[in-house]
């Protein structure tokens, strides 16, 4: 379908809530050998059991390169008996395999557009996507192909595109970067979307201008800004990695016990902001704690380990693992907080040799 002007919210479109029932999940099938150096081999294994849990509850969309690359993802999931009659493949080619990042960002919205459809029908609901423009991180050069994938999938799909821009700019935005609460709420960090210095997405733009983008784009009104991501995170401040909604007032945020760690006096910090942050209608946050695995190293490389970087799908939560005392933990508190589904832990200790884990890999598809 063309793309259209008007801005998402100004229809009634917002971003609901991960744990909103979902049509699908998208996800990229892995290619990009850089990505994983030395520990590729295992990677696609690690996708068939994110997308055999997935399958269980809904259609799971994966995007390969090509005719080839499509049949070497279903004889991985035949292996480990994915339910195929819930899978898609669609094939645009990408660089990369974050979907989480360049893939469509999906709205809703649940009310009439005018007073015809109001007349004819108590409830319209329509699903669009976003098509915010991506640039690797404002850090690496391959992203030609994956900054295609939100116009594909809209294509693909017959749905509505919208193209955020402003003040006469394509506006960059990754999906790693924000978490809402459906409700008008959203999660971001000031090291992702507001530094000038380093990785800057959108030159120039102020804490206002980005505050307004969330609001015209995503319905979002009440921006929490937190500061700075996690050590280890090449993205620049992703708040997935970081601070997650687990329901509609109720955020885990990731706790460092230990003084000398690299990440906790930015943790710290974060707690302090979120004690003093509002909601949407003036309430107060509950802020939860959930731990941090020991820190994980590769080659002398940080990597960006975290329990916040789960993903929360219509049968199950899903949350990297890592081999850690803390595993355990993390898993019990998470159990607790979504009692309406099981939770289930993911090995990730080659997955997050690429910087990434499951959150970063998927990205939601909203169910009408």
């Amino acid at each position: 379908m063309a793309a259209v002007n008007q801005s998402p919210a100004s229809l009634g479109f917002r971003m609901p809530a991960e744990w909103e029932e979902h049509e699908a999940t998208w996800i990229g099938w892995p290619h990009n050998k850089s990505d994983w150096p030395g520990k590729f081999s295992t990677i696609p294994w690690m996708f068939g059991e994110i997308v055999r849990k997935l399958s269980a509850g809904e259609i799971v969309r994966i995007i390969v390169n090509s005719k080839d690359h499509e049949a070497s993802a279903r004889r991985v999931l035949k292996h480990v008996h994915a339910d195929m009659s819930q899978v898609e493949f669609f094939r645009f080619p990408t660089n990369r395999g974050w979907t989480r990042d360049f893939g469509p960002m999906f709205v809703r919205r649940d009310t009439p557009e005018s007073d015809v459809e109001r007349r004819a029908s108590s409830l319209y609901r329509e699903v669009a996507v976003t098509g915010f423009r991506f640039n690797a991180w404002a850090k690496y050069s391959d992203w030609k192909k994956d900054q295609h994938i939100h116009k594909r999938g809209a294509n693909a799909l017959g749905l509505r595109l919208f193209h955020p821009t402003y003040k006469g700019n394509n506006v960059v935005l990754e999906g790693g970067a924000l978490d809402v609460n459906g409700c008008g709420t959203l999660l971001t960090t000031e090291e992702c979307l507001l530094d000038q210095e380093t990785q800057v997405r959108n030159p120039g733009f102020t804490r206002h201008d980005i505050e307004k983008i969330f609001a015209d784009y995503l319905g979002a009104t009440n921006v929490v800004w937190l500061g700075k991501g996690i050590a280890g995170d090449d993205t620049h401040g992703h708040v997935d990695d970081l601070c997650r909604f687990v329901n509609a007032n109720t955020v885990v945020l990731c706790t460092e016990e230990n003084p000398m760690d690299a990440n906790y006096c930015a943790l710290q910090e974060n707690r302090d902001r979120l004690d003093s942050a509002r909601l949407e209608d003036g309430s107060r946050l509950n802020v939860v704690p959930l731990p941090m695995p020991t820190p994980l190293f590769f080659d002398d490389v940080r990597v960006p380990a975290s329990y916040a970087n789960f993903y929360i799908a219509n049968a199950c939560v899903l949350v990297p693992t890592f081999n850690d005392v803390n595993d355990r933990i993390a898993l019990g508190i998470l159990s607790e907080l979504f009692s309406d589904r099981p939770v289930i832990g993911i090995h990730a200790v080659d997955l997050v040799w690429g910087l990434g884990t499951l959150h970063c890999l998927t990205q939601q598809q909203p169910a009408l």
